[in-house]
């Protein structure tokens, strides 16, 4: 049986008074400053993920760097021996293959470099991430009345190796597709790219806001650490999926705009018994698909490196999509802000914003 690990870092300071209670009333200067000198640690044993096909177990381990820290806060160098630390102590529990999370997967080229200083596999999660955002936007479509092929489509952070997969997917399907952002260079090859593939030209600009009156759709997989999606300028009936993690959306935009349907990104039902022994907001059995990925490659066996880099290719995201439906993961219906979102919910939402 192969087995796993999985990197987490607090995503926000208060996320380390969870762990280290005494720091609760600690300044958010005091708490990073706690962490950045901490070593990273093994938090749970993950029991109980099981298939028809086969059976695995893992790890999480905590690498102490907040977002902040991990966005500049501290150099890029500083991070990756972090991260290749809880590596090894991933290597010593006996993981066959370590999956980063959340921003330990942006730091440096993505992985790469974690890869090479470590003896066993290392993936990103980015490709089963992809496939479950892609997934979950065409199924909140779906629910919302909109037809893909008659929709604008907006991608925001497409640059990053998430967003510019879900581009071109969806240039595949949408009437009309918007890129957004900073570098505009960056955005010009994967336009290129793009055209090559699916004959179509879409937008590009670095102003998120400028993007979002007309958009029917917006996928936010961003890594800034601010929100970036403006309630106030999403239009009535709207869907946004968000997979970013620090997120993209503010919880503000559910409150401000009730006709708008917001949907987490990339969470996934986990087949089996699984007991992750760690709570990370989310029912039992459920988790995100980044984390998922580590566990489908541990049941498969095929625990090499796999989702490392910027440039994530479509078969990979086909591969990983197939052999999660063959160990039984799934999409765990809607969630949002940690909440599950009903089919009362979204006929609420669709009448708020008054469509049909």
């Amino acid at each position: 049986m192969a087995k796993f690990a999985f990197i987490l870092h607090p995503i926000v300071a208060d996320d380390i008074a969870r762990k280290f209670k005494f720091t609760k009333r600690w300044p958010e200067s005091w708490k990073e400053k706690f962490v950045r000198f901490m070593p990273p640690l093994k938090v749970s044993h993950i029991t109980g993920v099981r298939s028809e096909h086969a059976a695995t177990e893992g790890y999480f381990v905590a690498c102490p760097l907040t977002s902040r820290q991990l966005l500049g806060e501290v150099t890029a160098d500083e991070a990756i021996k972090k991260i290749v630390w809880a590596g090894h102590i991933a290597e010593r529990l006996g993981a066959d293959i370590v999956g980063l999370g959340a921003l330990t997967s942006v730091v440096g080229d993505a992985g790469i470099t974690v890869a090479e200083k470590l003896k066993i596999g290392v993936t990103t999660g980015n490709s089963y991430t992809v496939a479950t955002a892609v997934m979950a936007s065409r199924l909140a479509a779906k629910k919302m009345g909109i037809e893909i092929s008659e929709a604008h489509v907006v991608v925001v952070g497409a640059t990053g190796s998430i967003g510019q997969v879900c581009a071109r997917l969806m240039a595949k399907e949408a009437r009309q597709l918007t890129l957004v952002a900073r570098n505009l260079d960056r955005l010009a090859q994967i336009t290129r790219r793009i055209g090559d593939e699916s004959g179509i030209t879409p937008a590009v600009t670095a102003d998120v806001n400028a993007s979002l009156a007309t958009a029917d759709i917006v996928i936010a997989v961003t890594s800034a650490l601010d929100c970036v999606v403006d309630p106030r300028l999403l239009k009535p009936g709207a869907v946004v999926c968000d997979v970013a993690r620090p997120r993209d959306v503010s919880e503000e935009v559910a409150k401000l705009r009730p006709d708008v349907l917001i949907v987490d990104g990339g969470v996934v039902e986990v087949p089996g018994d699984v007991n992750f022994r760690f709570n990370f907001g989310f029912p039992p059995r459920m988790s995100y698909a980044c984390m998922a990925e580590t566990m489908v490659l541990a049941l498969e066996g095929k625990v090499g490196d796999y989702s490392l880099g910027r440039d994530i290719s479509l078969e990979q995201v086909e591969e990983i999509t197939r052999l999660a439906a063959k160990h039984g993961f799934k999409l765990a219906g809607f969630r949002s802000f940690e909440r599950a979102v009903t089919d009362e919910k979204i006929a609420e939402i669709r009448t708020r914003a008054g469509l049909r």
